[in-house]
């Protein structure tokens, strides 16, 4: 076996301790990453359905969180009353409206 390469390791481990910044770089490398690749598409999704939610307007098809698939009748600052079928009302809070069906769009079951 060759042991030339003994030599060169003790003289690499001789030069001292690395810098300190370059101890952590590892852990702001995977602050950064995790940045990018979770918390910034998540902010995202939660502004658009803000918007979609604060938008909502009598006529609109929406889906509640629940499963439930109505018709909007009347929309307040913090709920919205919803047709679920004939002569069946509920009065729903906004922020529990899970999307907003475009118009044309069909039901699963149709």
């Amino acid at each position: 076996m060759d042991t030339s390469l003994l030599p060169l390791l003790a003289a690499a481990s001789a030069g001292g301790e690395p810098p300190v910044w370059l101890q952590f770089l590892p852990l702001v490398a995977m602050i950064v990453i995790f940045w990018f690749l979770i918390l910034r598409p998540q902010m995202r999704r939660q502004k658009e359905h803000q918007a979609k939610v604060a938008g909502i307007k009598k006529g609109d098809q929406v889906l509640t969180g629940g499963g439930l698939v109505g018709k909007v009748l009347k929309v307040d600052e913090h709920y919205a009353e919803l047709e679920l079928g004939q002569n069946v009302k509920v009065k729903a809070l906004k922020s529990t409206i899970a999307d907003v069906i475009p118009p044309g769009g069909t039901a699963a079951n149709d």
